[in-house]
């Protein structure tokens, strides 16, 4: 066997020493006659582009050629160049090295997720424990007069034995006064959305010098006073909180004219 032989020349040498002729070889093969003798003389250009490779290693194959043997001629054969096969080892080393770094990928996150014992160290302030732990302040004291200091934190109940509740909401600025029977008076300047609330033991009286702008509640009751902004209003309140309205006003008596016609006495 030379050296410089072809593949062509390779393969109809093998085919030659078995006994075939090219129409047999062809038959068996499914290949078209032509396609045999362009190969066995080396006209690659002939063939369809990118079956000179194939081609050659399956009549190769056939006549139990080794190309591998001949690798300066089988580079003469147009192509791209073929692949080494894998190597089962080399394939079978690099999936146990990708199954051991996602076992340590796992490990860390785990790791970095499940808290784990403190080693005897003190954990750190934080400021949210700090604060949920931190007792809430006592509420004040109620007052010991009828009349609680301003802010006094009051309960919604109407009525208690604290006493009757009070709310004053202005939209303007008013002058509020509150008079007890027993002659004690508080008195405070309404602004606006600066309400005041406060709990009193009636009977009282309420008096107001902007009444129009004041929204006044007594008792969980809305006080319609009717009186329009700049007027004066003053009311009285039982024990109860219940308004005590002014009776109204009588009308008035109409004097009745003379009937027409008939005649003054003299």
């Amino acid at each position: 066997m030379r050296h410089d032989e072809t593949v062509g020349q390779l393969l109809r040498e093998a085919r030659v020493a078995k006994g075939l002729s090219r129409e047999a070889l062809a038959h068996e093969l499914k290949l078209s006659l032509r396609c045999l003798e362009s190969m066995e003389s080396d006209d690659w250009d002939s063939l369809p582009p990118g079956r000179a490779r194939p081609l050659a290693r399956q009549i190769a194959d056939r006549l139990d050629v080794d190309l591998d043997l001949h690798t300066g001629a089988f580079q003469v054969v147009p192509g791209s160049v073929e692949l080494v096969p894998p190597d089962p080892r080399q394939e079978r080393l690099e999936r146990v090295v990708m199954g051991l770094l996602t076992l340590a990928s796992v490990a860390l996150v785990l790791w970095l997720v499940v808290p784990g014992p403190s080693l005897g160290r003190k954990s750190a302030p934080s400021f949210l424990t700090g604060f949920t732990r931190s007792p809430l302040p006592p509420p004040p004291p109620p007052a010991a007069g009828p009349y609680p200091v301003l802010g006094e934190l009051l309960p919604e109940a109407p009525i208690n034995e604290q006493g009757i509740l009070v709310s004053l909401r202005g939209m303007d600025t008013c002058e509020a006064r509150i008079e007890g029977e027993d002659g004690t008076h508080l008195q405070h300047t309404l602004r606006v959305s600066e309400p005041w609330r406060l709990r009193v033991r009636g009977p009282f009286t309420l008096s107001l010098d902007n009444a129009g702008v004041v929204g006044v509640e007594v008792a969980g009751v809305r006080i319609q006073n009717g009186v329009n902004v700049g007027a004066a209003w003053t009311g009285r309140f039982d024990a109860q909180g219940h308004w005590l309205k002014p009776a109204p006003d009588p009308l008035p008596r109409t004097p009745v004219p003379p009937h027409v016609g008939e005649p003054e006495s003299e």
